[in-house]
């Protein structure tokens, strides 16, 4: 059956309960540069029951977009963003996260792009917006600075091979039709995908321009919550795509089991303990700085270079610890599981299922 493509570039988005991120989202989205018919916005609503459906539909592109948006019960974000392939009409599927806005400029450098590199899929940076609270931009320098991740999310020097991932991240439509659609893990399901479309040989890039502004609304519990099921889903990751765990992604859980290690000597070896201590007390008063003088230098903000320091910290342990939890649950011939990353505001814990081999 041939497929009903109407554009060149199908913007998805899995929204629950979001009505003011879309707002901010659509606001965003007008202001983009290029022709209106090449590319559209497509809403996938998993439920929502804050007035999306009312007003989206009541919604008229000033500039002349094309906006819809289809319906589904609540499955979680990896079947809505499965549901936008199916009915999307792009030849791109590009997934962004509710959560995110763009720059004017960001279809136009993944156009450019694509065409140059003749790129199969493809990922951008996110990063921050001056009115972003302290709280968000401090987030954001630990989720995106090379100390905190390694420049795994998107940045020209980072560690290991890149995989896009869903807050900014597209593929052309061959590639779902080749490799099928995301799995059904309730977290990282973007990276299970990005894993497939290297496996498969396809051409993979980050484009550095296409960066979107990524908004993140949590508090420092939900942040260690969502951090900690990242950790716990590598492991999972790792035992689907042998090969892909690399030394980066085990130093966190390193960290922990020194701290561990370190407290047991305290009360064994004392004298041992202290040097240890001492050690490891110096290595990590040099990071807070480089962290402090780092934050300080990319925001100009003392609250916010003090902040990163806790929000580093944050990520560590939560990735660190989640990850140990994983590889105990696997050990005992159990599923990894970890709390729900509350994309929806669901609170309960969540089974990872295990993507097919």
């Amino acid at each position: 059956m041939k497929e009903n493509i109407t554009c060149r570039w199908s913007i998805i988005i899995a929204v629950y309960n979001r009505l003011e991120e879309v707002k901010e989202l659509l606001a965003s989205a007008e202001m983009m540069e290029g022709e209106r018919n090449r590319f559209e916005i497509l809403f996938v609503d998993d439920g929502s029951r804050d007035g999306f459906k009312e007003f989206i539909e009541g919604y008229i592109s000033p500039s002349g977009m094309r906006v819809r948006a289809v319906y589904q019960e609540n499955k979680g974000p990896g079947a809505a963003r499965n549901h936008g392939m199916r009915v999307a009409g792009g030849e791109y599927f590009v997934f962004v996260d509710s959560d995110c806005t763009f720059p004017p400029h960001w279809l136009v450098e993944i156009e450019r792009a694509v065409d140059e590199q003749h790129l199969d899929a493809f990922g951008g940076p996110d990063t921050y917006l001056p009115s972003f609270s302290t709280l968000q931009k401090a987030i954001n320098y630990s989720m995106t600075s090379f100390i905190g991740t390694g420049g795994t999310r998107g940045n020209t020097r980072g560690i290991g091979k890149y995989y896009p991932r869903s807050f900014n991240m597209g593929v052309a439509r061959r590639v779902r039709d080749t490799i099928g659609e995301m799995n059904a893990l309730r977290h990282g399901q973007d990276m299970d995908y990005s894993m497939r479309v290297h496996a498969a040989g396809f051409r993979v890039a980050l484009v550095p321009g296409a960066f979107v502004y990524h908004k993140r609304r949590a508090t420092l519990p939900r942040f260690f919550r969502q951090v900690f099921n990242w950790g716990a889903t590598r492991v999972v990751l790792s035992r689907a795509h042998p090969g892909t765990l690399e030394v980066i992604h085990l130093l966190p859980a390193i960290l922990i089991i020194a701290i561990i290690t370190f407290t047991a000597l305290t009360a064994c070896l004392p004298s041992i303990a202290r040097v240890s201590w001492t050690i490891a007390g110096s290595g990590c008063l040099a990071v807070a700085l480089l962290v402090l003088a780092q934050s300080w230098g990319k925001y100009r903000d003392a609250r916010v270079a003090m902040l990163s320091i806790v929000t580093l910290a944050t990520q560590v342990i939560a990735y660190g610890t989640g990850m140990i939890w994983g590889i105990w649950r696997v050990a005992r011939g159990k599923d990894a599981r970890g709390f729900s990353r509350n994309y929806y505001g669901n609170e309960h814990h969540d089974k990872l299922v295990e993507p097919a081999p």
